[in-house]
């Protein structure tokens, strides 16, 4: 398994480096920690140099920049290798998002780790512009790390779709040493017509899914707004990672990229959040 994490002059990326290593430290798995150089000739052409302030005396700067943030990233690395999870540092020029994508793809990643603030502010503005192009255009998974949590209560929201079957499949192995508990709550979205016995068939489906996958889950019915619901759930109980998948329920016009539910729960929650997507899969 191929990690890719993103990492800047953050404490919240930092975290999220120690923490994949952390979370894979029973794994067979290889980390990488990608470094994004801002891109001197594109900020020139932004405006960004300060008044009396050169085009080498930006370089400088954003040389010593790149190379305080990579001592800090062979610093992580150690905790990584401490724990036997092979970890190297990575150096890019050009926009953060873009190159993280770009790596992931060309790359062969399984999976992509940010970090994030750990608190919600307003509506929308809990993410920066970074998190969200990569939540809207990554093919792999994606872990938005908040805190620094040893996980033992996982939620999943379940919707039944193929890509929901597809985070259950993904998570199963990537903590069966750890074996934590895992609740599937399931909304039963009344608006959308859905009725009782879709919604008690759709969260057996889940429940026998990770059964056969080693697992004893706990099994929960809300009945309301899909968002509300599963955000009630997260703020009442304590969960370490929340998983969702990336797609829409039945709206076809979601599938290319994450949709605005998923979007809001990784936006909201202070938790972590691993949204799944496999563009492999189509949705049912």
């Amino acid at each position: 398994m191929k990690i890719l994490v993103g990492v800047n002059k953050s404490e919240e990326s930092q975290l999220a480096l120690r923490h994949a290593c952390h979370l894979l430290e029973h794994f067979d798995a290889d980390v990488d920690a990608l470094y994004v150089q801002p891109d001197v000739v594109e900020m020139a052409r932004e405006g960004a140099y300060a008044p009396f302030t050169t085009k080498n005396d930006m370089e400088r700067e954003l040389e010593k920049d790149a190379n305080l943030v990579v001592e800090e990233i062979f610093e992580a690395c150690e905790v990584c290798l401490g724990g036997k999870v092979p970890c190297d540092p990575l150096v890019a020029i050009g926009d953060p998002a873009e190159e993280i994508l770009r790596l992931a793809d060309t790359g062969g990643y399984d999976l992509i780790v940010l970090g994030g603030p750990s608190r919600s502010t307003l509506r929308g503005l809990l993410m920066g512009a970074v998190h969200n192009k990569v939540l809207h255009h990554a093919k792999q998974p994606i872990l938005i790390v908040r805190n620094y949590r040893e996980i033992k209560r996982i939620l999943v929201a379940y919707r039944g779709t193929s890509c929901d079957q597809g985070a259950l499949e993904y998570i199963a192995p990537l903590f069966a040493k750890r074996k934590p508990e895992i609740t599937i709550l399931h909304v039963q979205e009344t608006e959308r017509g859905e009725s009782p016995e879709f919604a008690e068939a759709c969260v057996m489906t889940g429940r026998d899914t990770l059964h056969e996958l080693g697992y004893e889950p706990v099994t929960k019915l809300a009945i309301g707004d899909f968002e509300e619901e599963i955000l009630k759930e997260v703020a009442v109980g304590r969960y370490d990672l929340v998983v969702l998948g990336a797609y829409g329920h039945r709206h076809p016009r979601y599938l290319p990229v994450i949709s605005d539910e998923a979007l809001d729960l990784a936006r909201l929650t202070t938790r972590p959040v691993l949204v799944f997507r496999d563009i492999g899969q189509k949705e049912s």
